[in-house]
């Protein structure tokens, strides 16, 4: 009857630590200590003894997936754990904006096939030609803007 004890308390333990320790090893090696007391119960127990070893563990294995899963979410402890703020900036300047370069005409500096460098007022840009080809040295107009690059065709 210890052993089944022992194997339970410690297997309760272990599946309670899978919250802190991830990788489901810990969850899984308590399981199979509960598996094993049920099976401790059974042998030396008796089917009465191990039919309520296996009432204990089933109901062992609900509460501590209720504290896991409904009330530890609710408590001040994860409240103190989880993140309650947003960070609502981007790791990037934007581009340029939209009513300064579109429709202006950009200076090919490579070969844009279909992706490539332009010049605009001076300063060096990664563009994306729809047409597909463009030389380099060949004048393109803006037509729009993507995420981290302009879209050009040609005139």
């Amino acid at each position: 009857m210890t052993l089944v004890i022992l194997l339970f308390v410690f297997g309760v333990i272990l599946l309670a630590l899978e919250i802190v320790v991830p990788g489901a090893i810990l969850g899984t090696i308590g399981g199979l200590m509960m598996f094993g007391g049920v099976v401790v119960a059974f042998t030396h127990l008796g089917s009465t003894g191990g039919a309520i070893a296996t009432l204990v563990a089933l109901l062992l294995l609900a509460i501590t997936v209720y504290l896991e899963l409904v009330w530890l979410p609710r408590s001040r402890l994860a409240r103190h754990f989880s993140m309650e703020t947003t960070i609502d900036s981007t790791s990037q300047p934007p581009l340029a904006k939209a009513a300064d370069v579109v429709g202006r005409d950009a200076l090919a500096l490579s070969v844009l096939a279909p992706t490539g460098f332009v010049r605009l007022d001076g300063q060096r840009y990664e563009a994306f030609c729809q047409s597909g080809y463009a030389a380099a040295g060949a004048t393109l107009k803006v037509v729009g803007l993507d995420t981290f690059r302009l879209i050009v065709t040609q005139p």
